[in-house]
């Protein structure tokens, strides 16, 4: 009689026999401690772009994929990785992603306010690009507002890049975001094939820079004349609507050329920056971001909450900082920017 319970011994334990080939099953997962790091360039249907060795002579891009032992961990453009398997770079060859490394920055959005999902747009970058046209489309200040939120939760320095001054003046724009002390350059059309790139890539050395706009601000136009080497195919989207071909589907890394007097290959060189072009949007949701942590970017104003109520807005009338402002330790148009920009937080992009 078999016997189950505290009272069985091992005569009553019945053990099938493993199979030819299986392996006994372990939550101790491989170290894979001769793995490579590479940064992860752009991702298409499941296969991730790599650049082995980045920032070195040996630096070379392989095609991987993410390893089953990553469970649903994401891995995006910009991600610090660790390669196994063929690290060739031959075609028809592919590695395997085993390990993401721990990000130094994420920038998220949502598609929009009422969606409680968050995308991680890139990872690991120091600098957000905010492209805007100041005409053909217009400008899109709330928008322009909820980038910089982005950009402050996510610790990344905005750079607002003004294009098509050809068309209109920057003037208005540019005083509406003078309170802010945000770095800018303007563009011209007829420039963007020589002086103009290269003063946007005076903002962007040495750095990682994110591009992100609307359709049809003329921002992968822009990417094109940054880096020449790796053309991306450009459109027409209808101004008004929004509609048309988005030229950019995937994010891309980008390496910046050398500046002036580099070799190919040295180290400063290989050290220019990198240029993150995104696909174009038409909405920027923020429903991801706490709006008490926008004020972590005003730390002129940051110290003059501590008296303000609890869950206070900083837009009521029992807020602390009309006081703080009024007594001099901060400038009353910071006050109005941080303002606009929680109110950013709170209204949709259209309005």
């Amino acid at each position: 009689m078999r016997r189950y319970g505290k009272d069985a011994d091992e005569d009553d334990i019945r053990n099938r026999p493993a199979r030819r080939g299986s392996r006994p099953r372990t939550r101790i997962r491989p170290k894979h401690e001769d793995a490579a790091e590479a940064m992860v360039l752009t991702i298409d249907r499941g296969r991730l772009t790599c650049l082995v060795d980045p920032g070195t002579k040996q630096e070379h891009e392989v095609v991987a994929m993410k390893a089953r032992e990553l469970g649903r961990k994401g891995v995006v453009v910009g991600d610090t990785v660790s390669l196994v398997g063929d690290l060739s770079g031959d075609a028809d060859t592919l590695a395997r992603i085993v390990r993401v490394e721990e990000r130094t920055s994420v920038l998220r959005r949502t598609a929009d306010d009422d969606d409680p999902y968050e995308r991680i747009v890139v990872a690991n970058a120091e600098q957000l690009a905010i492209v805007t046209a100041l005409a053909d489309p217009e400008p899109r200040p709330r928008l322009i507002d909820r980038c910089l939120v982005a950009a402050y939760d996510a610790g990344m320095e905005p750079l607002l890049v003004l294009t098509k001054a050809d068309l209109a003046p920057a003037a208005s724009v540019l005083e509406s975001y003078a309170p802010l002390g945000i770095q800018y350059v303007v563009t011209r059309r007829d420039e963007l094939e020589s002086a103009g790139a290269e003063a946007v890539r005076e903002h962007l050395r040495g750095l990682r820079t994110v591009f992100i706009g609307h359709s049809g601000v003329g921002k992968t136009t822009l990417v094109n004349a940054l880096v020449p080497e790796r053309q991306r195919t450009t459109g027409h989207v209808n101004a008004v609507t929004g509609r048309g071909r988005h030229t950019t589907v995937s994010a891309l890394a980008l390496r910046l050329p050398p500046p002036p007097g580099a070799k190919a290959g040295s180290k400063k060189a290989l050290n220019a920056g990198w240029v993150i072009d995104t696909p174009g949007f038409r909405s920027f949701g923020l429903s991801h971001i706490d709006p008490s942590r926008v004020i972590q970017a005003f730390p002129d104003l940051e110290s003059g909450t501590e008296d303000c109520p609890r869950a206070c807005s900083h837009d009521e009338p029992d807020c602390a900082l009309d006081a703080w402002v009024a007594d001099g330790h901060a400038d009353p148009a910071r006050l109005y920017s941080l303002r606009r920009l929680l109110a950013s937080k709170e209204a949709r992009e259209g309005d």
